[in-house]
């Protein structure tokens, strides 16, 4: 399937300004181009892991029964990777439909700040301040992730939670939505890459409802 271009930051159609793949939004400036697809398949995932270079597409791991890789997405452009992100949908008993975005990426891209509907493009130092919410097991290290709670454009407080960290010297972020589905999110979680599954990649789920992230502004 042909991959949708657009703003890592907003919902603005961008425009190609030449070589190297750079793109213009009339919003943010020249930016680093985003790529996704409507429907996430295993084919556009190694599509977009290839485009994404060394940055890594992190998964929950295991894919717990009954959940589902409904988004992918990677801004990037003919140099580099600066960004990936993948959405998992499924039902849980106390909120029912649940999505879990999880993006990382390098400092300036913008696109978790979107996802979380926070003044971007970065979280801040400030963020990562004073005893952290949790922590997750990434890369065989445990990395420590704070709460954001400064929602714009109209978010409201139950629509969402949201952690921040940083891996490997990226941002990674965790948005949650409904703001209740975050309990589930226990220390030790582990988010794999999926780059090195190998095998496993194959038989991981596809589908379910696309993540709100896209058309959020």
């Amino acid at each position: 399937m042909a991959l949708a271009v657009g703003c890592p930051r907003c919902t603005t159609p961008v425009a190609s300004i030449g070589a190297g793949g750079s793109r213009a939004c009339p919003e943010h400036g020249v930016v680093t181009p985003l790529w996704r697809t409507d429907v996430a398949s295993y084919e556009d995932l190694v599509k977009l892991l290839a485009l994404a270079g060394d940055v890594p597409t992190y998964v929950p791991w295991p894919v717990e029964s009954g959940w589902s890789i409904a988004d992918i997405a990677v801004v990037g452009d003919d140099n580099k990777g600066a960004a990936t992100l993948l959405t998992l949908t499924g039902v849980t008993p106390d909120d029912g439909q649940v999505e879990m975005t999880v993006v990382t990426e390098e400092a300036g891209v913008g696109l978790g700040a979107r996802c979380a509907r926070t003044a971007g493009p970065d979280p801040g130092i400030e963020a990562c301040t004073g005893p952290p919410t949790t922590r997750v097991r990434v890369a065989g290290q445990l990395v420590p992730l704070w709460p954001i709670t400064q929602w714009t454009n109209g978010a409201e407080e139950w629509e969402r939670s949201v952690v921040v960290g940083e891996a490997a010297g990226r941002w990674l972020w965790l948005v949650f939505r409904p703001a209740t589905a975050m309990l589930m999110l226990q220390d030790g979680w582990h988010l794999r890459q999926v780059g090195d599954l190998g095998v496993q990649m194959v038989e991981l789920p596809f589908g379910g409802p696309s993540g709100s992230w896209w058309n959020s502004p």
